[in-house]
């Protein structure tokens, strides 16, 4: 396949991931080809890379543009049609069934063409043989009552499939188009007289029939869709708007991070965004956790009772402990014990303590209700913690590919002209920006993996925390350095001073790759190097 018709991913040797081997001075070779910071930021102009599983192994793929789609599909036609010395139509029938798999049908084709005729309805002889009637006079036609709408019509207003059934034309344009409006379920449409007629209805009646161009738009869509869709090495890229697919040469049982040439970057496994270093499953847990109801309940576990009347939960939001429910309820009660507060009084404590309370909290009548919220309590500021950095690193990885695109419309070229050096000289900074990108991801779900490790192995949970703190520093320096001190370039020369922003900055890019890589390796493995 053409490098301009489709982004191909070569596989390689898996230490090259997360090499040191950045060169600021190489024009040719940038960071797209060495590792973890560029997954999911490539350009259309780069034409190699590689895609790497959870566990090391690497596998090549490719993603396709509609045309190549369409081109792919073409060929496999071809194939089938040029093997099986069959029709075009029939090619399409078969592939649609076999889910686009050429050597599926030829293993079944010549096993028993016969079985396989009748299972997919490519008939090779008619089941109703039609015998025009012969005209009453001279320039009379006899005319012929259609099996649907029981007019009559002319011989020649009829049409029929392979079966021979024939229907007028107008009853078949409106059994394809209500076929082709519910949906991809029209590509393997049967005769109408289905289910004793198993007869298939193939593209060229579609063409042939329908004359209302929004239908055989759809159809064609649902044609091309079918491409991907029905074919396990094949995904569409979930991005939302993007129509491009991306196709792998082995299975999916790893979990692979795909960069689409729309700069998208998602977990082939599950098509959520990109992941590393947690798996597919904690992601699932993670999104679900943060979309359910768990935490509105933990929150109000933790921060109110339930009225000892009416059973709502209640939240204190004044210093007093002397409570009164909402209407209708309007009940009365001590917040620290529960009770009427009929009962309480200047000898009780008065509005802002309670004797009772305290006399029953030394008794341990209080003892499982607090202890359950304050496990509510706890479980949500863990949560709240991991989740308020998580979130913060995504918004923080938002923020950066939008300064990565003012970089490239804007201010690159602007800086070239100031620095009096061309923009392939000034990679480097878009490099960084690109690392930042890949390392915001990264951060951001090692709050997620540290959320699930368990709180009980204080040794791994120290290692994490230790290397999460490490990862934030470095990736802080760089963000800090190549968003502040570039400023002071786009407003005056200083090739001297540009020079050593160059040279540093090369520096952070590779110290923060290494340190990333090896963390992403570290929590890969489930920090072994603890046990």
């Amino acid at each position: 396949m053409d490098s301009d018709d489709a982004y191909y991913m070569e596989s390689g040797g898996e230490d090259n991931i997360y090499s040191d081997d950045y060169n600021e001075s190489d024009d040719d070779e940038t960071l797209i080809d060495q590792g973890i910071e560029l997954q999911g930021y490539v350009e259309e102009s780069v034409d190699k890379a590689t895609m790497i599983s959870t566990h090391g192994s690497q596998i090549n793929y490719v993603v396709l543009k509609e045309e190549d789609i369409r081109r792919h599909q073409k060929d496999d036609i071809g194939r089938v049609t040029s093997v099986l010395c069959i029709s075009e139509v029939e090619a399409s029938v078969l592939l649609l069934h076999y889910h686009w798999s050429v050597s599926k049908i030829n293993d079944e084709w010549f096993a028993d063409e016969e079985r396989v005729r009748k299972t997919v309805g490519i008939l090779e002889e008619p089941v109703v043989v039609n015998v025009v009637p012969k005209p009453r006079g001279k320039f009379k036609q006899r005319r012929v009552t259609c099996g649907i709408c029981f007019d009559s019509f002319l011989p020649k207003d009829f049409a029929s499939v392979a079966c021979g059934h024939r229907f007028c034309s107008t009853c078949w344009t409106r059994y394809i188009s209500i076929a082709i409006n519910n949906g991809p379920g029209c590509l393997l449409l049967k005769c109408p007289a289905y289910p004793s007629c198993p007869a298939a209805v193939g593209r060229d009646m579609v063409e042939k029939l329908v004359s209302d161009q929004e239908d055989k738009d759809k159809y064609d869509r649902y044609f091309l869709r079918s491409y991907v869709e029905d074919n396990r090495t094949m995904k569409w890229c979930p991005a939302p708007g993007c129509e491009l697919a991306v196709d792998i040469s082995a299975g999916s049982g790893d979990s692979y991070d795909v960069s689409c040439l729309c700069l998208h970057r998602f977990c082939w496994n599950c098509t959520e965004d990109a992941h590393r270093p947690v798996d597919c499953e904690t992601v699932s847990q993670w999104i679900r956790k943060n979309s359910a109801e768990s935490e509105n309940t933990n929150w109000i576990l933790a921060n109110s009772k339930a009225c000892p009347k009416c059973k709502r939960p209640i939240e204190k939001n004044h210093g007093c402990m002397h409570m009164t429910c909402t209407p209708p309820c309007r009940h009365q009660f001590c917040w620290l014990c529960l009770g009427a507060w009929k009962d309480h009084g200047e000898s009780s404590g008065g509005n802002y303590a309670c004797n009772r309370y305290a006399a029953g909290k030394l008794k341990g009548l209080f003892d499982e209700a607090e202890r359950k919220r304050e496990m509510a309590k706890n479980s949500l500021e863990r949560y709240t913690h991991h989740y308020e950095r998580w979130e913060g690193n995504r918004k923080s990885r938002q923020k950066a590919m939008e300064d990565l695109q003012n970089l490239k419309s804007e201010k690159l070229k602007k800086l070239s002209e100031i620095q009096g050096e061309p923009e392939t000289q000034l990679v480097f900074i878009t490099d960084a920006w690109l690392q930042i990108i890949e390392c915001r991801r990264v951060l951001q779900w090692t709050y997620a993996y540290g959320y699930y490790l368990p709180e009980s192995d204080h040794d791994k949970r120290e290692f994490f925390e230790f290397l999460q703190g490490k990862a934030e520093s470095y990736l802080e320096m760089l963000h800090n350095y190549v968003e502040m001190e570039s400023e002071v370039f786009y407003t005056a020369q200083g090739p001297e001073g540009f020079m050593h922003f160059r040279s540093r900055l090369a520096d952070l890019i590779r110290t923060t790759k290494t340190y990333f890589g090896n963390l992403v390796k570290a929590l890969e493995n489930g920090l072994a190097a603890v046990e």
